[in-house]
């Protein structure tokens, strides 16, 4: 799910401590390692579990943008709708009538997600039998949704943008007896403190990067430039007070 990169209008819960200018920078560097991180899932699922990427895009007429900051291999899907479900629901649906057999949808917010949810999601979907898989964020949401049949309850009656966003996707399932596999929690970079978890997370050589409980944290390469570029011509460390603590990483 992407927004295309605009000063002002991508981002701007991160300013302060960003410049608006410094928060579409940021955007654009999530979409390229997102991406990228979506490619090297798919080059480690197995030939059952096959990854195609898409970037459900907005807003209209912003092709451009995305056909020259992302990789070829990922295909476009126009998802601009007043309501965010709405969008979410008219992705999985595209992305069924485009010919796979799953669909899912990834948020643009976690560069360092780990590699191997994706996979484990991919796998998940592959196996018999209809189930959703679910990735619930720090804030109440999730980060990910992966279906394997269009179930339009998943989307009705969600409090989007809101902290019970997750809890009620959980509690659609049960009213439709769909099986739930489960992701670890993860978060979403859109506040000062989750911008210093992940100014954490990538500050150090990938001899000794950071693990989530076992997974290696995907290595966002275009985000770490330029969280370092800001780091030392603009001060970025003191504007956000500082890296979080390590401790919270490894919880």
């Amino acid at each position: 799910m992407a927004k295309a990169s605009a000063p002002g209008r991508t981002k701007t819960r991160l300013v302060p401590p960003l410049t608006f200018e410094e928060a579409a920078d940021l955007n654009t560097a999530f979409l390229q390692d997102v991406a990228d991180n979506v490619l090297l899932a798919s080059s480690s699922a197995t030939p059952e579990a096959g990854i195609a990427g898409y970037a459900a895009f907005g807003p209209p007429g912003s092709e451009n943008f995305f056909q020259h900051t992302l990789p070829p291999s990922i295909g476009l899907i126009d998802a601009w709708l007043p309501n965010f479900g709405d969008c979410l629901l008219h992705t999985i649906e595209e992305i069924f009538a485009r010919g796979h057999r799953s669909a899912v949808v990834l948020n643009s917010d976690s560069p360092t997600l780990p590699t191997a949810f994706l996979v484990e999601t991919a796998e998940a979907l592959a196996r018999p039998g209809d189930r959703a898989v679910l990735g619930p964020s720090s804030d109440g949401g999730y980060y990910l949704l992966g279906l394997k049949t269009v179930h339009r309850r998943l989307f009705e009656g969600i409090a989007w943008s809101t902290e019970r966003v997750a809890e009620q996707t959980f509690e659609r399932a049960r009213e439709i007896n769909l099986q739930v596999h489960q992701l670890p929690v993860w978060y979403d970079v859109d506040d000062a403190e989750s911008l210093r978890r992940l100014q954490n997370e990538i500050d150090r050589p990938d001899s000794s990067r950071l693990q989530f409980n076992g997974y290696d944290l995907h290595h966002a390469k275009r985000t770490a430039v330029l969280l370092n570029r800001l780091c030392d011509e603009n001060n970025l460390n003191s504007r956000v007070e500082g890296p979080a603590p390590i401790e919270a990483l490894r919880a």
